[in-house]
């Protein structure tokens, strides 16, 4: 048998899609797909196991792939479809047909989008696309974490990933929990919890607690990662506004290959003492013009809670210039 005409297999993630949509009525979508490639299509679970000739089946899986985003989205196609999809698709790239749909993150076990819903969320996901070190900076209800735990569920789901690593100073105890009652899981989750909520959002309870389990999910204090290689993981420093210049020059030596990295930040929420330097801050400063590395600015436009949230956040900017000027101003 020659490499030509040897069957192989391959399987396409379809974790998060709705089935009935990927298939179609009656497995339409299936048949027609094995009629253009002739190749023979299994869905077994979150799995599409693929099985023909090698040129078919690595035709066929990148067709599969583009099926089943638009299955995560909840969008429906006919069958009919596919051939165009064939015809058409010759990267990745091309499964998603606008700069919204490129950007949108479907949420797993149900039809609901996680998509920009500004200009400032619109670059900061783009950046997460682009770049292996994103930092995330802007007020409180921007989205900063919402967004980046998002993206790093879409990449754990895609295989793009290993794991997620989700870490946050404990700076309102001084990273010193010894003095809060419970174990040393208790000590920490008052601070992880906002970490928790995104997740949980994203992930139906049980998936997020084999998640963390199986340690392909782990939320931890940012002190815990010292000492480590992260590799092949997709991390999230939050609220790195409350990290001392030591602490975030350790996290960023911790990135290893195959690793993408989120920071965000608040630089008007900083709560360290007044003698240590926020890393949020020194990173601002040295980081900027490296390659690979990209800052995105968040402000109240991009705010996305309650209504209120963007007056009061502008009249706290406003309040700050206006003591920065007293301050400034000759005496």
């Amino acid at each position: 048998m020659t490499a030509a005409t040897a069957t192989v297999e391959q399987h396409v993630n379809a974790e998060g899609a709705d089935h009935f949509i990927l298939a179609g009525v009656g497995d339409a979508n299936f048949r027609e797909l094995s009629t253009i490639f002739g190749v023979r299509v299994v869905l077994r679970g979150d799995r599409v196991k693929l099985a023909g000739t090698p040129p078919s089946v690595t035709e066929s899986a990148r067709v599969v792939e583009h099926m089943v985003e638009l299955a995560r989205l909840g969008k429906s196609f006919p069958a009919s479809d596919i051939a165009r999809f064939a015809a058409t698709l010759q990267s990745r790239a091309d499964a998603a047909t606008t700069t919204e749909d490129r950007l949108a993150i479907p949420v797993p076990g149900g039809r609901r989008v996680v998509a920009p819903r500004s200009d400032g969320q619109r670059a900061y996901l783009a950046a997460m696309d682009e770049s292996d070190i994103v930092i995330g900076i802007g007020p409180a209800g921007t989205g900063k974490t919402y967004l980046a735990v998002a993206r790093a569920v879409d990449n754990l789901l895609r295989k793009r990933v290993r794991r997620i690593i989700l870490a946050r100073p404990a700076v309102e105890a001084g990273e010193n929990l010894g003095f809060l009652p419970g174990d040393l899981q208790e000590k920490v989750d008052p601070y992880l919890r906002p970490l928790y909520d995104a997740l949980e959002d994203m992930l139906p309870a049980h998936r997020v607690r084999r998640g963390i389990a199986d340690r392909t999910i782990e939320v931890v204090p940012l002190a815990y990662m010292r000492g480590r290689t992260l590799s092949d993981a997709f991390v999230i420093l939050d609220e790195a506004q409350n990290a001392t210049a030591a602490q975030t020059k350790m996290f960023l030596t911790r990135i290893g290959v195959g690793s993408r990295v989120v920071i965000t930040g608040d630089k008007t929420q900083i709560d360290l003492p007044g003698s240590q330097r926020s890393g949020l801050i020194e990173i601002e400063e040295i980081l900027r013009d490296i390659a690979g590395i990209e800052f995105v600015y968040l402000d109240e436009r991009d705010v996305t809670r309650h209504r209120l949230v963007k007056r009061i956040v502008r009249a706290y900017a406003t309040a700050d210039e206006r003591r920065a000027e007293s301050r400034d101003a000759p005496r």
